[in-house]
């Protein structure tokens, strides 16, 4: 009785692991963002991803139009500058700095956030659905 007790107990523990798993990977992969920017309509360091009071979500919004914070922003994302989609976020992701020069097509271009080499497909996949999820 005492061993079908114990194994009972380690598949409810690898199985809770399992289940506990994409929990903890959701979490890092969009930590790096948490650092800088907050997941609703108010800024922190960088501008805020999330939606309310009028203002959009990241997903979708133009770039370099958060209110209230345009003087932050460099003269490089101001203007005409590109919607946030799947394709822009998953480049800016990996590489802000690389992407920002693509993005203007001027290769001087420069962006104050630092490259943050989220690379992995499904790293970004994940901080994607939770950018979408509020916007």
């Amino acid at each position: 009785m005492k061993k079908i007790l114990m194994m009972s107990a380690a598949a409810a523990f690898v199985a809770g692991t399992v289940v506990a798993t994409p929990t903890v990977a959701d979490a890092a992969a969009w930590s790096k963002c948490k650092a800088c920017h907050n997941f609703a309509p108010k800024k922190k360091v960088g501008p805020g991803l999330g939606k309310g009071n009028g203002i959009p979500g990241v997903f979708g919004r133009k770039a370099g139009t958060f209110p209230g914070f345009h003087y932050k922003y460099t003269k490089y994302i101001k203007g005409d500058a590109w919607t946030w989609d799947e394709a822009h976020l998953r480049k800016w992701m990996c590489n802000s700095k690389k992407a920002i020069k693509e993005f203007t097509g001027d290769d001087h271009a420069k962006t104050k956030m630092p490259p943050q080499h989220v690379c992995d497909p499904a790293k970004q996949d994940e901080v994607i659905a939770k950018l979408k999820s509020i916007s």
